[in-house]
């Protein structure tokens, strides 16, 4: 008998999880796709209209990291990315939670943003490649962090861990969590590249062993970048993570997220597998760049 997806949206999550874990690995990149597609419609159409779609957009604008990593990236274009952050509590929207650069400009966004409430966030340790020798990546954390930065956003090693050297994949999330200090870490996974659920679990499971306050999904550089799948296997590792040790590690997909209604897939995943305690830009960010754009018209546009 088919399950009624509406009544029992858990449920269908649960045997989701179940099927990454026993289908052999050569399968496992992917996920049963009717079962898929009726589950996100399940626990995503409570937000898709009326006050509580207003209300989670509100909700999605203040867990934004807003973000420029581009070649071109200079002054004037991270100056005019701050104006953006800042601009909208002259529109009565929500600040977003940050505003994301390389790490040379870690320094003037740090001191744009003083006293706004929104973070500075600087990509490091050999962002998006993951291709240097760790005490270079070190380097380079202590550099953003030293420039003001509140948030590093590192990427794992693919090559080692697809090598399965995965001991030098949670070493090196150490080391840099190490160099952080009280700067909190996300650590990137790069979801795309791994080839499988099976992997992304693993993935994960070591960026929270190294010392990862959040786990991100993509750098935005490799497609795929977000995906709901790949989410849900990182929220399921969360939730464990949760039940075994009582310690709450964050979740940020980021990448190809541009819509509002692509947001609130991943804002309903967040609240169905964890709960609304997750719900906070302390736990939940995405990272977006045409995102806030989007969201604010719809808000704007409303009032």
């Amino acid at each position: 008998m088919k399950p009624d997806f509406q009544k029992q949206p858990e449920w269908i999550f649960d045997e989701i999880g179940t099927f990454v874990k026993l289908i052999p690995s050569k399968f496992t990149c992917f996920f049963l796709p009717e079962i898929m597609e009726n589950y996100l419609q399940s626990i995503t159409e409570p937000f898709m209209k009326g006050k509580q779609r207003k209300n989670a957009l509100r909700q999605i604008l203040g867990f934004l990291d807003l973000t420029t990593l581009e070649g071109t990236d200079n002054v004037a274009s991270v100056n005019a990315l701050c104006d953006k952050a800042l601009g909208f509590s002259a529109k009565g929207l929500t600040l977003p939670a940050a505003v994301c650069v390389y790490p040379p400009f870690a320094k003037l966004v740090s001191q744009r943003l003083k006293g706004s409430g929104i973070s500075t966030a600087s990509v490091a340790g050999a962002f998006p490649s993951g291709q240097l020798p760790i005490h270079l990546k070190v380097a380079e954390v202590e550099f953003a962090v030293a420039g003001g930065a509140d948030e590093i956003d590192m990427v794992i090693s693919r090559g080692a861990f697809l090598a399965k050297d995965y001991e030098t994949v949670r070493d090196e999330v150490t080391a840099i969590k190490k160099a952080c200090g009280n700067t909190h870490l996300k650590v990137i996974l790069e979801t795309g590249e791994l080839a499988s659920h099976e992997n992304i679990r693993h993935a994960a499971e070591l960026a929270i062993e190294g010392g990862a306050d959040f786990i991100k999904t993509s750098t935005g550089k490799v497609q795929p970048a977000a995906t709901p799948e790949a989410l849900a296997v990182m929220l399921e590792v969360i939730a464990e993570h949760f039940k075994a040790t009582g310690k709450k590690i964050g979740i940020k997909p980021a990448g190809g997220i541009s819509t509002p209604d692509q947001a609130l897939v991943y804002y309903a995943l967040v609240h169905n597998k964890l709960g609304e305690e997750w719900l906070k830009k302390d736990l939940f960010r995405i990272g977006a760049s045409r995102l806030a754009d989007a969201i604010a018209a719809e808000l704007s546009e409303e009032q």
